[in-house]
């Protein structure tokens, strides 16, 4: 295998495990080789051994690891792929969930992990419009996520050829497609703008589940034909962070080749329609952290029209201090309980009016409401308490970008990269939950690529 000797491929192969949880056993060295190969140039090396060498000595930087991944990881999808989890989708898991909410916040969230160059979440976005016959009354969420960059950006351009149909009917082309002048086939508009593209390492982004990358409170998730390319210990961790970024109740869609009893004890098994699901149990919601509050007698809570210490503080006595209420906001709003989420955001405010943060978490509920105006407000206020707020520019600019204010979402990356550049790339970007200047600064630049296809 080339001069490379086998302990350095060896030595490789822990570094890719470690930084995209790829596997490469010794039967795949070739595959990690051709992967390096590939690699070399970009990475600035015009010998495969030296890379090899420096790969394996190194701490690689997050625009790094992309850069190997783009090179490890197969782009191989279509539309529709396995079918039967897709009459499972409309057939069981949407069922399920709208006849839920029906009468109440018609609200879905669906996460596409792994979703390579768009064909997935693009036949999610079609289906949904397919079954869900009231479909404008709802507020549904599509989310994508790839480590690869070369992969999203062509699933942002959402332009295939007839390879990525071999599975579907020319009635799904007439219907969702435009063709090219060069004879391909572009998603149309109303399509590609139910699906939000974002880069995300699935192994080594702490970033997840959490409402800074959109990726909490799922209804529904599917990663499919990824876990497989993983080692065990690395799929048990993100089996354990996509079954966190679920409601209870959610539902998590893996290929037939990734089920395991063994690996996914933490879900329920469901068959429907020839599929293998997996279920989060409803008993599975995290525990309610400790509040802090003045007990209220029964004459007293009748006066005000509260209950009585119903295993929450009420809003009329409630002393609970302002990291209690952020606690009690920030874990509604990963269960996907956005009133009681809003709830708290209030009382944190009442208890410390000064804090940008409640503004900026009330903020990101009101904007996963679709209260745009509202959202726009509490970011600005928390703007004016604190002009640095990383945080606060970057969801002002996903707000402008999704009320088709393209200018308006540059400029307000653009401020969110201004202040990112005064970090190293390695520092953990407030109220981010993990997420570091490096791997934000690398989402608002895929953002900005985003919109720029959209024109």
């Amino acid at each position: 295998m080339s001069t490379i000797s086998a302990e350095r491929w060896v030595r490789v192969s822990e570094v890719v495990a470690e930084t995209t949880g790829l596997h490469f056993p010794p039967d795949r060295f070739d595959d990690l080789q051709r992967g390096v190969t590939l690699s070399a140039s970009a990475l600035g090396f015009d010998d495969v051994a030296a890379c090899a060498d420096w790969i394996g000595s190194v701490l690689l930087a997050p625009k790094q690891v992309q850069i190997l991944a783009s090179h490890l990881t197969i782009g191989e999808t279509y539309f529709f792929r396995d079918s039967n989890t897709y009459d499972a989708l409309t057939g069981c898991m949407l069922e399920d969930i709208v006849r839920e909410r029906r009468n109440g916040s018609r609200r879905l969230r669906i996460w596409s992990a792994a979703c390579c160059t768009g064909e997935e979440p693009y036949s999610l976005a079609m289906a949904l419009r397919q079954a869900l016959p009231d479909f404008s009354k709802w507020d549904v969420t599509i989310l994508a996520t790839d480590i690869n960059p070369v992969f999203l950006e062509k699933a942002a351009a959402g332009i295939y050829g007839e390879w990525s149909f071999r599975a579907e009917s020319s009635d799904i082309k007439a219907r969702y497609f435009r063709r090219t002048a060069d004879g391909r086939y572009a998603v149309i508009p109303e399509i590609r703008a139910m699906v939000k593209f974002a880069p995300l390492n699935l192994m080594s982004d702490v970033a997840y589940p959490s409402p800074v990358t959109d990726t909490h409170a799922m209804d529904v998730i599917f990663c499919r034909n990824a876990l497989m390319y993983f080692a065990p210990a690395a799929m048990r961790k993100v089996i354990g962070k996509l079954h966190d970024a679920l409601i209870p109740g959610g539902w998590l869609a893996v290929s037939p080749s990734e089920a395991s009893h063994a690996l996914f004890k933490q879900f329920v098994l469901v068959k429907s329609h020839g599929a293998l699901l997996y279920r989060k149990g409803v008993a599975d919601a995290p525990d309610v952290p400790a509040w802090s509050w003045t007990p209220v007698a029964p004459e007293a809570a009748e006066a005000a029209d509260e209950p009585v210490n119903s295993g929450a503080p009420t809003t009329a006595f409630c002393t609970a201090t302002p990291e209690a209420c952020a606690a009690g906001a920030r874990m509604h709003a990963d269960l996907g309980e956005l009133e009681q989420a809003l709830a708290w955001c209030e009382r944190w405010t009442a208890a410390d009016k000064l804090d940008p943060r409640s503004h900026y978490l009330r903020a990101v509920i009101l904007f996963e409401q679709g209260c745009l105006d509202a959202a726009r407000g509490a970011l600005q206020r928390a703007l004016f308490l604190q002009p640095d707020f990383v945080l606060a520019h970057y969801t002002l600019g996903n707000l402008a970008s999704r009320s088709g204010e393209d200018d308006g979402a540059r400029r307000h990356y653009t401020n969110a990269l201004l202040l990112l550049n005064r970090h190293d790339v390695d520092d953990l970007v407030p109220e981010s939950e993990g997420l570091t200047a490096g791997r934000l600064t690398e989402t608002i630049t895929s953002m900005m690529m985003a919109t720029s296809h959209d024109e």
